[in-house]
């Protein structure tokens, strides 16, 4: 990124694009100093991307089903986002599964939220995994996008107690709140410089991140 220009985001999505809406107010407000260049789906039907483009932001979608291989979606990815210039890559809710191909190019600068405290419940169904495993909490985890699937260093993590009689559905409400505070402050801090990865992991002003993340705390910048 350089001084010349406001740093630029895209943001992919394969559905509504919730936490896309938390960037969209983040930018807006000046709590993250960037602009959403480009939002994408892999799904032509996104609900997110009506959304992105009512508030004026360029929307396309590459549809997954016409590629032979998730190579050659993942390389139709890279061809259409480098012509954004991207300083950050944010997956917003985007159901696929990455290849290298796509995860080489935006080392470093490509970012996921997972709803569960990593290395917790990796993959699909994790609210329902917290509840039958009797935990106490559950919570959700922004973190570098690595070829291990959410297996990436964790970046920052929310905690939510879990309250007798929840489901899954209720549980998954009261995480996405935590999602669309948490995911803007790890944006910030990687577009500010403060935050690196490197081969031991993920750091924050210097300091080494704990293996699982930084807690979130109200007032955290």
């Amino acid at each position: 990124m350089t001084s010349s220009r406001k740093a630029r985001l895209v943001i992919l999505i394969s559905g509504r694009g919730s936490n896309m809406q938390a960037f969209i107010e983040a930018c807006k407000t000046g709590q993250i100093d960037a602009d959403i260049a480009l939002v994408l789906s892999n799904s032509p039907d996104a609900a997110g991307l009506a959304t992105a483009a009512a508030a004026g932001i360029a929307t396309t979608s590459i549809d997954h089903r016409r590629y032979e291989s998730r190579k050659d979606f993942d390389a139709a990815l890279v061809s259409t986002l480098q012509k954004y210039q991207p300083d950050l890559v944010i997956l917003a809710g985007f159901m696929r599964i990455l290849t290298p191909v796509f995860i080489t190019p935006f080392a470093g600068k490509l970012l996921n939220i997972h709803p569960s405290l990593l290395p917790k419940y990796p993959g699909l169904n994790t609210h329902r995994r917290a509840l039958e495993a009797g935990d106490r909490e559950a919570g959700v985890t922004v973190h570098y996008v690595t070829q291990e699937l959410d297996g990436g260093p964790p970046i920052i993590q929310a905690r939510v107690p879990i309250e007798q009689g929840d489901s899954p559905e209720t549980l998954a409400t009261r995480v996405i709140v935590q999602e669309h505070i948490i995911y803007p402050i790890a944006a910030k801090w990687q577009l500010q410089g403060r935050l690196q990865l490197d081969e031991q992991g993920a750091t924050l002003d210097g300091k080494r991140i704990p293996a699982t993340g930084i807690d979130y705390v109200q007032g955290i910048e």
